[in-house]
């Protein structure tokens, strides 16, 4: 099969991102164009072939029959980060690859994308049965998360940096997969999407026709809760959230834009009052909650007058920086020859907060740090500040934010999280950024 190179030529992907369901039809006649095939391999090796699209068979438990491809770039790093990029209904993985630039962008900073195919007759995900809203529950969010696994297993891959991103459909099974497996995805980037839960059915029908015309509204609380009873008992960090949305969608309407924003600050533990507001194109408004920086808890991307089919060239690299993706290779350069590390925390029956400051005393400027240290027995955490915490509990990495990300010679970061405990309150005991290990302040 021939492989594809960077000169391949793209198609436009504006039309292809309507929904196929009973009222759109005449919609769709008006606006999707058919999607040229497009040249992958078939492989059931462990290692695929690098810098083509792959589609890769048994990989895992896959109730609902999805098909898997893969792009490796030839550039991909030790322990990469992987993309998982989700196309819209009428779609296919394929498609996606062929209308989005994450497979350049993989070339690029050398992590690895799958593209998860639909094979039900409509070409859309399931994001509205029971079993697609529960972790673990069947349907397409297990084959993603089987595909993802495969991943990780076969190329070593960093299982703090995986990424959901999707467009319409692939939006919507976006916001399902985080809500599903908040302990596999640490961001996600949905356009024009709905919130998780949203869509739910329980008649076996794939349309939610109230949700899709942006009726259905509740209270922050309530959209948090439907999110987190989708893997009860967890208490772990929660993946960041970014949202684009038109103003003029008329397939999933504006107002879903703003219930998803109620729905992941209040998953996230942020208010709704944003930290930052600024306009970083011409009609469009971002806003971002619980942090002012590119790795914000939770960002939103309003476009004045666009429709449903948003998505254009450059705004994957937007994506990118969100995850922080757009740098080379997965280990902050350089680190400190010296640090010192000050913690505290204030704890009340069960639960504590602490505040963690990080100061360089090296005569080396950082741009990019990882503290690590060890929990004591019994703590989980629950959220954090300034930070990206992972795991939950044990011995934990906190990465930086983006916007904290420079430490000249001595100056000093201020992080924090909050913690479940079991009796234990104190703060680590020990810590380094790095390889380096820190005095205690």
């Amino acid at each position: 099969m021939p492989t594809r190179t960077g000169t391949t030529p793209r198609r436009p992907l504006h039309a292809l991102l309507v929904a196929l369901f009973g009222a759109l039809l005449p919609l769709l006649a008006a606006l999707l164009v058919a999607a040229p095939a497009a040249s992958a391999r078939t492989e059931t090796a462990d290692v695929v072939p690098t810098a083509t699209l792959t589609e890769v068979t048994d990989f895992g438990a896959n109730p609902s029959a999805l098909r898997m491809y893969v792009y490796v770039p030839d550039s991909v790093t030790a322990h990469p980060a992987v993309l998982v990029a989700v196309h819209w209904c009428t779609g296919s993985g394929p498609d996606m690859y062929n209308g989005t630039e994450y497979d350049t962008l993989a070339d690029q900073y050398g992590f690895i994308v799958l593209y998860p195919s639909v094979t039900r007759s409509s070409k859309c995900f399931d994001v509205a049965s029971p079993q697609a809203l529960k972790r673990d529950g069947g349907s397409d969010p297990v084959g993603i998360r089987s595909m993802v696994d495969w991943a990780t297993r076969t190329y070593d891959a960093d299982t703090g940096r995986v990424f959901a991103t999707g467009i319409s459909s692939g939006a919507m099974m976006t916001n399902v997969l985080l809500g599903d497996y908040p302990d596999v995805f640490a961001a996600g980037a949905a356009f024009s999407g709905v919130p998780f839960g949203c869509f739910a059915t329980t008649d076996g029908s794939e349309w939610n026709s109230a949700c899709a015309q942006g009726t259905v509204t509740r209270t922050a609380q309530e959209w948090g809760d439907i999110a987190r009873a989708a893997y009860p008992g967890y208490t772990g960090p929660r993946p960041r959230m970014q949202l684009w949305h038109g103003t003029q969608d008329d397939v999933l309407r504006y107002p879903n834009f703003g219930e998803m924003i109620k729905q992941w600050t209040n998953v996230q533990g942020v208010g709704q009052t944003p930290a930052a507001t600024d306009t970083p194109q011409s009609g469009w408004t971002r806003t971002r909650y619980g942090g002012t920086g590119d790795r914000a808890p939770v960002e939103a991307i309003s476009l004045q007058g666009v429709g449903h089919n948003l998505y254009s060239s450059g705004m994957a690299a937007r994506v990118l920086t969100f995850f922080g993706l757009d740098s080379d290779g997965p280990a902050p350069q350089p680190q400190p020859g010296a640090c010192k590390v000050t913690a505290t925390t204030n704890a009340w029956n069960t639960g504590l907060t602490a505040s963690v400051t990080i100061t360089n005393t090296s005569t080396t400027a950082i741009n990019g740090w990882r503290l690590g240290f060890t929990l004591p027995a019994g703590q989980t955490i629950t959220n954090g500040w300034g930070a990206m915490y992972t795991p939950a509990s044990g011995t934990v990495t906190a990465t930086d934010a983006g916007y904290n990300a420079a430490l000249a010679p001595g100056a000093s970061v201020s992080i924090g999280y909050q913690a479940n405990h079991t009796g234990n309150s104190a703060a680590p005991g020990a810590f380094t950024l790095g390889t380096t290990a820190c005095t205690l302040g």
